[in-house]
């Protein structure tokens, strides 16, 4: 188990006469220097535990709150063994997976940095890549690629691209709590697959994740039923929480009648502006668009020296950027948020993150409240605002159930036929003409279709014949 092949590790450092003092002796002195160059001299309890494994060649389920250091843990043993192992000018070495819409710089720069290290190239690759940078990467590949799930589809059928992609040692898969009860998950499930038959042998995996209840779940959609290892360490990270249902005043009901709202609704106003004035940064979530623009209008309305914005996926990727930086320079006093702010966009810190009424899930809880003293050996803080008695009963038992680890487990959507379809399509795409039992051993190695039987894929593919 995980414990045994670390202790393989430590054994090793005292036969050594204690010459390793952490995982980052393990790295290649370039990549230590690049550390050391950035402050980086002590491993997270993330990268301690992870940089052994991936550099051994094992495939890592690595799963850690927000701030750990997951990427850099991922990446850096990745670069040093395809360096060590790998000649110059082969392609695409190594493929990084994030499923952000839209990839955000930190995460580039962090790649890049990392890359340039040991001397390798980095390239991005998305719906928004320019033109010139795509015929760009076609003649002159990248060795590691950032790109979305999505867009991976494309590069499978792409003539060059494919073929650069004969290249690839190992994939890294960011965020896999956000894809593993999604369709979107389901299609990379599968698109993996494609993947190793392009690539025609085995490459390492590492997932990337924040706290997911049934990790076993998540590496059986990801690694496609290759051994895989486990570290997880997020019961490292102390979390405290709060929940309040604010009471109404005499001043919330005479507020309510001249703005002609709910005084409900103004207790719970007020109570949240108290307590980001007493925090240095917050942020606000919420479970719906509509409700993160409808609570930032307010707050920006009836308390005008509260300095507030709003982020969510439908706004535009320039004021998302342009938001994110003011919460960083300190020049907001909180942002209201749905789930666009859940994965790792890097906001600076955040010492208190508000949940305006109940976020349903106790995993959700977790991921957001973990947004808040992500820095190691910080706490996390959160409060969650009920609106009535019922919600305030449920937010107190999803309080109970995120700081003893009692997770939802993630489900997994079962053999989806328009998914089965398109990856079919792609199929067709890359290799022209392919019997109908191919793509369904190709489909069935992918988890979520391990039961999808023959007659049910060609039920489907009769009736799109049928309908063109």
């Amino acid at each position: 188990d995980l414990r045994s092949v670390h202790g393989a590790v430590l054994i090793h450092r005292h036969m050594s006469e204690v010459s390793l003092t952490s995982a980052f002796d393990l790295l290649p002195p370039e990549i230590r220097s690049a550390l050391a160059a950035r402050g980086i001299v002590e491993p997270t309890p993330a990268q301690e535990e992870a940089i052994p494994l991936i550099l051994s060649g094992e495939n890592v389920l690595l799963i850690a709150p927000t701030g750990y250091g997951k990427t850099e843990a991922a990446v850096l043993p990745l670069l040093a063994r395809i360096t060590r192992e790998s000649s110059r000018g082969e392609g695409i070495k190594l493929l990084y997976i994030s499923p952000l819409r839209a990839l955000n710089r930190d995460l580039e720069d962090r790649i890049r940095w990392m890359a340039q290290s040991v001397g390798l190239s980095v390239a991005v690759r998305h719906g928004d890549t320019t033109q010139s940078e795509r015929r760009r990467q076609a003649v002159q590949p990248p060795d590691v690629l950032v790109t979305t799930p999505e867009t991976l589809q494309v590069l499978l059928v792409g003539r060059r691209l494919r073929a650069h992609m004969k290249a690839i040692r190992a994939v890294v898969i960011d965020e896999v709590h956000e894809l593993v009860d999604d369709k979107r998950g389901v299609q990379l499930s599968a698109a993996l697959e494609r993947l190793k038959e392009l690539v025609g042998r085995h490459f390492q995996v590492v997932a990337l994740s924040a706290t997911v209840g049934n990790p076993e779940l998540v590496g059986k959609v990801f690694f496609d039923g290759e051994p895989f290892r486990i570290v997880d360490v997020t019961a490292t990270k102390e979390m405290k929480l709060k929940v309040l249902y604010p009471e109404i005043t005499d001043e919330d009901v005479d507020v309510a009648s001249s703005a002609a709202t709910d005084p409900g609704v103004v207790s719970r106003l007020r109570t949240i502006v108290s307590i980001v004035s007493e925090s240095e940064s917050t942020l606000l979530f919420t479970n719906t668009r509509s409700a993160a623009e409808a609570l930032g209008h307010r707050l920006s309305r009836w308390f005008p020296r509260l300095a507030v914005a709003v982020h969510h996926s439908s706004l535009s990727r320039d004021v998302r950027i342009e938001v994110e930086k003011a919460l960083k320079s300190g020049e907001l006093d909180t942002l209201v948020s749905t789930s666009s702010l859940e994965l790792g966009i890097d906001v600076g810190h955040v010492d208190l993150v508000i949940q305006y009424m109940s976020p349903r899930q106790a995993t959700r809880l977790v991921q957001r409240v973990g947004r808040s003293g992500h820095r190691v050996g910080e706490v996390s803080r959160g409060v969650i605002i009920a609106s009535d008695p019922d919600e305030f009963l449920e937010a107190l038992a999803l309080c109970r159930r995120a700081k003893s680890g009692e997770l939802e487990e993630p489900k997994v959507p079962q053999k989806p036929l328009d998914v089965a379809l398109h990856q079919v399509v792609g199929m067709l795409l890359e290799y022209r003409s392919l019997p109908t039992r191919r793509a369904l051993a190709a489909l069935r190695r992918a988890y979520p279709f391990r039961t999808l039987s023959g007659e049910e894929l060609l039920r489907t593919l009769r009736y799109i014949h049928s309908t063109w």
